[in-house]
């Protein structure tokens, strides 16, 4: 017979549910999870390729960006003139208006300053049918810029989808580029798939 102080506790044998073990069970189970999410982003990160391009070295060698940014340019000098050439009348009649006001009557006086807010609100409606949100300079940059910005999208969606690239970021204007290795840099690629080379 086996003596009384021998004897084992079954209690002790058995998975007891309200053990100090709780904390430990818990404590598996993030060190699991964390495990698991963290051999996901691996996977997930080695699985994706990403690529860069400089749009701005594209497009300087891009010949009809160059012209059209000069006629771009041509345009937006004539039309600067066209505005300040009316502003500078409405400053002449301003000036002509101070050196006679004294010896105008006032009904003169209204009339001239009429006129003088008529040119100027004329210079403002020039200035905005030019160079406004929705002006001739808007136009002329959306009528020549925006199909070359166009064919060198669909060239980088084109090479992304040939590739396998899950994106594509422009270096100059992605400010938080500190370093990126020239190894994945599309920029002479695209130029050369748009018929440059460079």
């Amino acid at each position: 017979m086996v003596p009384a102080n021998t004897a084992v506790d079954n209690s002790t044998l058995s998975w007891d549910k309200n053990s100090n073990d709780k904390p430990n069970k818990k404590k598996m189970k993030k060190v699991m999870l964390a495990t698991l999410l963290l051999m996901l982003c691996t996977c997930t990160l080695s699985a994706q390729k990403f690529a860069l391009i400089d749009m701005e070295y594209i497009l300087s060698n891009i010949p009809a960006y160059e012209q059209a940014n000069q006629q771009l340019e041509q345009a937006s000098k004539q039309f600067q003139q066209a505005v300040e050439a009316k502003a500078q009348e409405a400053e002449a009649l301003y000036k002509a208006y101070q050196k006679a006001s004294a010896s105008m009557s006032a009904a003169q006086r209204t009339q001239k300053e009429e006129a003088i807010v008529q040119k100027e609100r004329e210079a403002a409606e020039l200035r905005k049918r030019y160079f406004g949100p929705e002006g001739e300079m808007a136009q002329k940059q959306e009528a020549l810029i925006a199909p070359i910005q166009d064919q060198i999208y669909e060239t980088v969606k084109q090479i992304a989808q040939q590739k396998g690239y899950a994106a594509i970021i422009d270096r100059s204007s992605a400010q938080s580029i500190i370093f990126a290795s020239p190894s994945i840099d599309i920029s002479n690629e695209v130029l050369a798939k748009l018929g440059y080379s460079n």
